[in-house]
């Protein structure tokens, strides 16, 4: 594992209480104080006790270079949570969040070293874990999504004649509990097929998978895509829709990812493409499976903002 993906357990000879425990309170040069939760996607300490433990270190903590940072990482990433899951623009960023270009520069900064892939993927190996799994699955299943891409979306965009579509196209795969374990962004004139071969290179060119089986539909048949999948000795089984079945039915193991790209939707700003790269796409989606995943393992669930237990109220009209 590398190094700045080990965590620090803070000295128990400081007498300063924090009400904040993530590094730069505890490490870094800035107030001891936290901001007040209010907002729907902002982590509950539950959820924020998870992130903790797998947090990447900072490089100036580990002599790497760089100075401190000046603001919270909670602060940090509810402002990114509130951003994927209401949709905003990134300078419409609240103002008791920090300052919305540090949040962008946050963003970025994440997905250039693929921090919110790692830890969405330390997360799910920890949840299986804990359920009796092994830390790997040894089945998964693929599918993809085309959402309309915005007037920003000019690089890599095309039209999808069956779903009429003029966007984007999202290729996920996931386990059978639903967890993402990879995710690729294609034009959306690209067959569901032809980027399932990447997005198996990707998730199995890292040591440990263990992955054997793969259920899909019916777009992801042919000898080119089973030889790909059996280069990593992977197994194609499609699921068929039963014989003279009509609109909506719900398909075995099939019905697993189509929830998983339901729950990606409920985020705004995944219900239609703005990101003006593909790969910010791919981490709007890492994102909003985190939100998902972190309420799922901490017992949360969504509530109004006004009902949340541990929210304040909101400005009261006169």
């Amino acid at each position: 594992m590398p190094a700045q993906w080990t965590t620090v357990v803070p000295e128990t000879s400081n007498p300063v209480t924090l009400e904040c425990d993530c590094y730069v309170h505890q490490f870094g040069a800035i107030a001891p104080r936290r901001r007040e939760s209010y907002y729907e996607t902002d982590m509950t300490d539950a959820e924020w006790a998870l992130v903790r433990a797998s947090m990447p270190m900072p490089a100036w903590m580990e002599s790497r270079g760089g100075r401190p940072e000046e603001y919270c990482h909670r602060d940090m990433i509810d402002a990114v949570r509130y951003v994927v899951d209401n949709g905003a623009k990134w300078s419409a960023v609240p103002p008791d969040f920090p300052w919305w270009r540090a949040v962008y520069d946050f963003f970025r900064r994440w997905r250039a070293h693929g921090y919110v892939r790692e830890l969405y993927q330390r997360l799910r190996r920890a949840n299986r874990v804990a359920r009796g799994r092994s830390a790997e699955p040894t089945a998964g299943i693929i599918d993809a999504q085309s959402v309309d891409g915005a007037d920003t979306v000019v690089m890599s965009r095309g039209f999808d004649g069956n779903k009429k579509r003029d966007g984007r196209k999202r290729s996920i795969l996931t386990d059978t509990c639903g967890d993402l374990l990879e995710v690729i962004v294609t034009p959306a004139d690209v067959h569901d097929s032809k980027p399932a071969p990447a997005v198996l290179d990707r998730y199995m060119d890292e040591p440990g998978r263990l992955l054997k089986l793969v259920w899909a539909d019916s777009a992801y048949q042919g000898q080119p895509l089973a030889d790909a999948f059996a280069r990593h000795g992977v197994r194609v089984e499609v699921v068929q829709r039963p014989d003279g079945t009509r609109g909506f039915t719900v398909l075995a193991r099939r019905w697993v990812v189509e929830r998983t790209l339901g729950q990606l939707s409920r985020a705004r700003r995944l219900n239609r493409d703005h990101e003006r790269r593909p790969d910010h796409h791919e981490q709007m989606v890492w994102w909003a499976g985190l939100i998902t995943l972190t309420r799922r393992i901490a017992g949360e669930r969504r509530h109004w903002p006004d009902r949340r237990p541990g929210r304040r109220s909101g400005p009261q009209l006169a």
